[in-house]
């Protein structure tokens, strides 16, 4: 069975069993960006993929319910720069990579800040995007890359201002398919695999910082404190107000 898993470092607790322990072999893995993961579930090049919640309607397919990438507060990948206060922000410069990403920042600008922008969609480096808008966001392994700390422009981590208004925690990304791929053996494999992972954190860290050069104190507070992998029901009551909200929140014209 092919699946499609998102190529960030977020995905690495996800998947490791299947690459690197006892579940390896026991698919055909693809890795692309989350937005891709969504096409290729749509055209059927995969059965199962690790694709973004704003998916989901469109999709109408079903999902695992007790895995996904989650945050309970900060997810430090998800950074929306400005130049300007966030209620004033007229253009956002996105990085269309990640649907839900898109979808949340659209969601917090209209109910936190009144703010509806006109998006456009970019590459991810942060001078071209401030360059040509007001603002940018920027998601997964380019976000990592940046300290927000240190950037001269106003930061949002979406994670982090989602619980704070919501109060629930936000769920990025599920593994969805159709319901006669998500057995419950298939279930168990994927739980398997991602139990293996988080029992090998170190040496997930280990690779990140050798694979794709990031500091391994970063890489383990990513996988052990900004990304939840495990969901229960509050973790999917996030995931449905932000689905409702997906679906309510009117885009810019």
């Amino acid at each position: 069975m092919r699946v499609s898993a998102v190529s960030y470092l977020n995905t690495w607790p996800l998947v490791w069993g299947f690459l690197h322990g006892p579940q390896k072999g026991l698919f055909d893995f693809r890795f692309d960006l989350p937005a891709d993961c969504a096409e290729a579930l749509a055209s059927g090049a995969a059965s199962i993929g690790l694709a973004p919640c704003a998916e989901l309607d469109r999709l109408g397919l079903d999902f695992l319910p007790e895995l996904g990438i989650a945050c309970e507060g900060p997810v430090r990948s998800i950074l929306l720069i400005s130049k300007k206060p966030f209620g004033q922000i007229r253009t956002l410069a996105v990085d269309s990579g990640s649907r839900s990403s898109v979808a949340l920042s659209r969601i917090l600008l209209a109910e936190r800040y009144a703010c509806q922008p006109r998006f456009v969609p970019m590459a991810p480096v942060l001078d071209e995007m401030l360059a040509e808008c007001d603002a940018g966001l920027i998601i997964g392994d380019p976000a990592l890359h940046l300290e927000p700390s240190t950037l001269p422009y106003e930061v949002l981590d979406l994670g982090a201002e989602w619980v704070s208004w919501s109060g629930l925690p936000m769920v990025f990304a599920v593994w969805m398919g159709k319901s006669a791929h998500l057995t419950s053996d298939v279930a168990r494999a994927f739980a398997d695999s991602c139990g293996f992972g988080l029992g090998h954190v170190e040496e997930m860290v280990s690779a990140a910082s050798a694979e794709r050069g990031f500091d391994r104190d970063l890489a383990r507070r990513y996988f052990t404190e900004h990304i939840v992998y495990r969901l229960g029901p509050r973790h999917r009551e996030g995931l449905e107000l932000f689905r409702k909200l997906a679906r309510t929140v009117p885009a810019a014209v």
